[in-house]
C-alpha cells in the first residue's frame, strides 16, 4: 500500500483555499479523509495532459476541490503536488 503524502506546495495551496473560501474547521480532515483512496488505489484519478502530464487528479470533498497527485510505483508513493479550485480557467483539470 503506498504511502500517501503532501508536497508543500499543496498545504500552502490548502491553507490559502482555508481562508479565500472561508472552508469550515474540519477541511484539513475531510481532505486526509479524501485522500485515503489514494492508498489502495493510486491510479484511480483520470491522467492529466499537457503540462501536467504524467499527473493525475481526484476531486476533494467539494466538486470544485481538485487534488493533483503523481503516483510513483517505484518508490510506493502519491505526492499531492497542488490541490487548485478547479472553477479557475487556469486549474490543472481544466487544461486535460
Amino acid at each position: 500500500m503506498p504511502a500517501v503524502e503532501l508536497a508543500r506546495s499543496a498545504v500552502a495551496d490548502l491553507e490559502s483555499l482555508i481562508r479565500t473560501h472561508s472552508l469550515p474547521d474540519d477541511t484539513r480532515v475531510r481532505v486526509r479523509t479524501r485522500l485515503a483512496v489514494l492508498g489502495q488505489f493510486p491510479q484511480i484519478g483520470p491522467a492529466l495532459t499537457g503540462r501536467w502530464e504524467g499527473f493525475r487528479f481526484i476531486l476533494g470533498p467539494w466538486r470544485w476541490m481538485v487534488l493533483v497527485y503523481i503516483y510513483m510505483e517505484e518508490e510506493d508513493r502519491v505526492v499531492v503536488v497542488t490541490i487548485e479550485d478547479g472553477r479557475r480557467s487556469g486549474a490543472a483539470a481544466g487544461s486535460r
